[in-house]
């Protein structure tokens, strides 16, 4: 079934938006829109009213350039590594059938859950397994449809703070807009410029915006680790007014035309180490100049600090020796020349490049600049590339078609069948059609009981009743 997505990308420097038409498994974009960000601190909600507002009108540009579209009223929004905390757990479920269905999964999922006993001022957004073990068999890629008596699943949980989400919830509503899903931005950023053979070799996607840097490395099957900085491009720009003497806009300009790592340095002829800029001066209406070198300088030294950081958590991850893909950098810093040569100078012995948008039906120049990677994966996400038996913020579950529906049919009626897509719809674990089915189970047990009083005591009948009834429950 065709679907229009509204991916909604709230970033400390802009807010970006996409609408998409899904055609068979493939975003097709058909609007854009951008504000600059308002009552936000990196990637944090300050002022709910002005951030409201900024996501209100980027909506509002890209439902004008996109025909048809003004109806949508929910969207996939990204949401700050700053707001999470994450950790590693595993689950397993006692299988009480013949076969491995989604039902038994999701209920490994749950108990993965449970196991990591998340605080109660915290909510869970992504349930993201990387591997399934069956009975004595590990490394199991897709349970699906396998038999077994011992299903256990281990996962990456991702979770953020209630107060947080409640207020990004309120901010969103403010703009007009319901919340549809809630994607962590590193999570997103990597769907957008991952290939699977750099997911199935390990890689670390490094995503650095304008107040923020966001880590999340892939191993395998999903994500692995994923963490939060609170430093990004902006801090070059502060760091350069305080140095030069001059406005913020005005540092922001010698940036971006003189932000070029690869000058500097010792084999710097001497006719640049002598070149001159012109600044405003800070506080009048006078301008003074200063040495091009030291404008290297400082950009030079915060970006040697933040990878510096960066490899320090690459390096916490315990996956580093994981990466054989290496390092994708990608965000709004990424347009710095030279960059990756200071990143290739912390990542010894690693791959390291600058991002690449995957392709898709609409996509022009100005969105394949790695600034808005989060929003294009947002979309993504939408259409389905999320990671296969993936627990989401509304608590359903991903299910990656591998398997002809034919050879699914205890429930059919739970998985639609979508032609020519990769991916199945977003699922429900149907636990309420569960509690019905053991409700009703339980009723016809007790009359069974009244019936048969004679063979076996009533009490002992009913603790084998309560029994079954907890073991398929938990």
């Amino acid at each position: 079934m065709d679907q229009t997505i509204l991916g909604i990308d709230i970033g400390s420097s802009k807010i970006c938006v996409v609408i998409a038409n899904v055609v068979d498994g493939v975003p097709h974009i058909i609007g854009v829109g951008r504000y600059q960000s308002q009552g936000l601190t990196k990637g944090v909600v300050t002022n709910i009213d002005s951030a409201s507002k900024a996501i209100k009108a980027a909506v509002a540009e890209a439902k004008r350039e996109a025909k048809g579209a003004e109806s949508i009223n929910k969207a996939i929004v990204s949401i700050s590594g700053a707001y999470t905390k994450s950790k590693a757990s595993s689950g397993v479920y006692n299988v009480q059938g013949d076969e491995i269905t989604i039902r038994e999964i999701g209920q490994a999922l749950n108990n993965a859950v449970y196991n990591a006993s998340v605080p109660e001022d915290f909510d869970v957004i992504h349930v993201l397994p990387y591997k399934f073990r069956l009975d004595d068999q590990d490394h199991i890629e897709d349970p699906m449809g396998m038999v077994g008596r011992r299903l256990e699943v281990f996962t990456h949980i991702v979770t953020a703070q209630r107060s947080s989400l409640e207020n990004l919830r309120r901010t969103i509503q403010l703009a007009g807009v319901e919340i549809q899903n809630i994607v962590l931005a590193s999570y997103a950023s990597s769907i957008a410029v991952l290939s699977d053979d750099e997911k199935n070799l390990g890689v670390a996607c490094i995503d650095i915006g304008g107040s923020t840097c966001e880590i999340m490395i892939h191993d395998g099957n999903a994500m692995r680790y994923n963490t939060f900085f609170g430093v990004g491009s902006h801090h070059i720009t502060k760091d350069l007014s305080l140095t030069l003497n001059t406005n913020p806009s005005a540092a922001e300009e010698v940036k971006i035309r003189y932000g070029d790592l690869s000058m500097g340095g010792d084999d710097d002829s001497s006719q640049m180490d002598e070149k001159l800029i012109e600044v405003p001066s800070f506080g009048d209406n006078g301008v003074h100049f200063v040495k091009l070198p030291k404008v290297q300088d400082v950009i030079r030294a915060r970006v040697l600090e933040t990878f510096n950081v960066l490899a320090r958590y690459i390096d916490q991850s315990g996956l580093k020796d994981r990466l054989g893909a290496g390092i994708v950098l990608t965000g709004g810093m990424m347009n710095m020349q030279g960059i990756r040569d200071i990143a290739k100078m912390f990542f010894h012995n690693m791959p390291v490049r600058i991002s690449k948008t995957i392709e898709m039906p609409g996509l022009y120049d100005e969105l394949r600049d790695p600034s808005y990677s989060t929003v294009l994966g947002l979309v993504w996400y939408g259409a389905g590339k999320c990671a296969n038996y993936e627990r989401d913020s509304m608590q359903k579950i991903c299910h990656k078609e591998t398997k002809s529906q034919e050879a699914l049919p205890s429930f059919s009626h739970s998985l639609p069948h979508t032609p020519n897509r990769d991916y199945q719809n977003i699922l429900d674990t149907d636990l309420s059609n569960l509690k019905e089915d053991l409700t009703q189970g339980v009723r016809n047990q007790m009359s069974a009981l009244r019936v048969d009083h004679k063979s076996e005591s009533p009490l002992d009948k009913l603790k084998q009743i309560f029994t079954k009834t907890a073991e398929k429950l938990f």
